[in-house]
């Protein structure tokens, strides 16, 4: 029998209640919230400090280039080492980071308090969510999964509408907003100190912290199915929080200054329901609907952008919203199914390594798009981009269901070869499964 480490407390087998699932969730929703509270303040620094599109681009991926080397290097630490200790850790640079935002007097201390956010929110969001997955209720499969992928885009939504709020409202919102997120993180990581550890600790954690992807053969081909589709709901996210304020100016130049966060906040609470309602839907298909609502919000991206209009704006962040929400919920869900439980917690950290790289790659190349030909060409050029990875992501997703519908089920082919080869059986014995008319057909993973 495997002994407990000293203090170290046994591994749960089963959840205890619902507290510790709730507080691991509450975790990723701030983390998130915070990453995505900037956004309706970007205005402020541009007409503050004088910046450009290309350096709020720059401060915007400096988070996400910090949180993918997070991911890469402590992705599985906390397997090793414990989740309470790397989240208890993430929690206290985000605390820095959340005081640097607050104090921060040019672009240098933005980037700076950016990447101190990346560092923490990578190195928590790998902990948190394979926390979740080590609290799944067996009695509720598939509820880990559904909180790995609403708690981000809840948290997003709920970052940028209160920053918005503080935009329209607080005297000083560039101090109240992170102050009020330094007393969340400190109330979560107290509250963190009194729960019980979920793995048990075993060598190797210095080992684990080099650079490297864990991702099992079964994981990466699911991955690969699902990568255009991800990659094309992440770059559109990534350019709406990043150049979406700057975006809704071009086309509403009268507009009042929160309007730029609410685009962005139109996504997110859009992507948020779309995760819940589509959560028993088979994963593949919940991933290809997403895909083709894709499309036409690239093209209403652009019908708003050429005719000026914010409604068609507005409308294509809401389908961007309901392509995020479902492509990301089917993806997440059947990469993750597609592994054992040892394997799901680096299997989710390469999952978001793709995720955030679609995110931060293109709101870079769009920034330098945009300061050297205008964001209106930048606009152009990534809307299109974004049409295209959808295209080939429906197309892909397509084939994958029409070969599946094709394929007979091992027991349809066991039970073929064991008849005669004179027999002349027309009818369904009562015992044989009933064929998959549809593919819509959905089922709790």
């Amino acid at each position: 029998m495997q002994s407990v480490p000293a203090g170290l407390a046994p591994p749960r087998t089963s959840p205890s209640g619902r507290l510790p699932f709730a507080l691991h969730a509450s975790v990723l929703i701030a983390l998130l919230a915070a990453s995505s509270a900037p956004t309706p303040l970007y205005p402020h620094y541009q007409a503050q400090w004088q910046l450009s599109s290309l350096d709020i681009t720059v401060v915007f991926s400096a988070y996400a280039l910090a949180l993918l080397i997070a991911l890469l290097t402590t992705g599985t630490l906390s397997a090793h080492v414990g989740r309470r200790p790397v989240l208890l850790g993430a929690l206290a640079v985000q605390v820095a980071s959340m005081s640097l935002f607050a104090t921060a007097g040019g672009l240098t201390t933005l980037i700076g308090a950016r990447v101190l956010q990346g560092i923490a929110t990578g190195a928590a969001t790998s902990a948190a969510g394979a926390a979740l997955l080590d609290l799944e209720d067996p009695a509720r499969p598939g509820r880990a999964a559904l909180a790995n992928s609403i708690a981000p885009v809840t948290g997003m939504a709920a970052g940028v509408l209160a920053a918005t709020l503080m935009v329209r409202f607080a005297p000083v919102p560039t101090i109240t907003l992170y102050a009020a997120l330094i007393v969340v993180f400190a109330a979560q990581a107290i509250a963190l100190v009194s729960t019980s550890e979920t793995v048990r600790r075993r060598p190797g954690a210095l080992r684990s912290t080099r650079p490297h992807l864990a991702l099992p053969p079964a994981a990466a081909r699911t991955l690969l199915l699902n990568g255009a589709g991800v990659v094309a709901v992440w770059a559109l996210g990534g350019f709406y929080s990043s150049l979406g304020p700057g975006f809704t100016r071009l086309i509403s130049p009268g507009g009042p200054e929160y309007a730029g966060g609410m685009v962005f906040f139109t996504l997110t609470a859009v992507a948020a329901p779309t995760v819940y309602f589509t959560r028993r839907m088979r994963a593949d298909v919940s991933a290809l609907l997403g895909g083709c609502a894709v499309i036409p919000a690239a093209v209403l991206t652009l019908g708003a952008l050429h005719l000026a209009d914010s409604v068609l704006l507005f409308a294509g962040a809401a389908l961007a919203g309901f392509g995020f929400g479902a492509v990301s919920q089917g993806a997440l869900r059947a990469v993750v199914d597609s592994v054992p439980a040892r394997e799901k917690g680096g299997t989710l950290a390469s999952y978001y390594v793709l995720s955030y790289l679609a995110m931060s790659l293109p709101a870079i190349g769009a920034g330098a798009l945009a300061a050297g030909f205008g964001l209106r060409a930048a606009a152009l050029v990534h809307a299109g981009c974004v049409a295209v990875l959808a295209t080939v992501a429906v197309t892909t997703l397509t084939a994958s269901l029409r070969s599946r519908r094709r394929a007979p089920s091992p027991d349809t082919r066991s039970r073929s070869r064991s008849r005669p080869a004179t027999s002349n059986y027309t009818s369904a014995s009562p015992d044989t499964p009933a064929p998959d008319i549809s593919v819509l057909a959905t089922h709790d993973r």
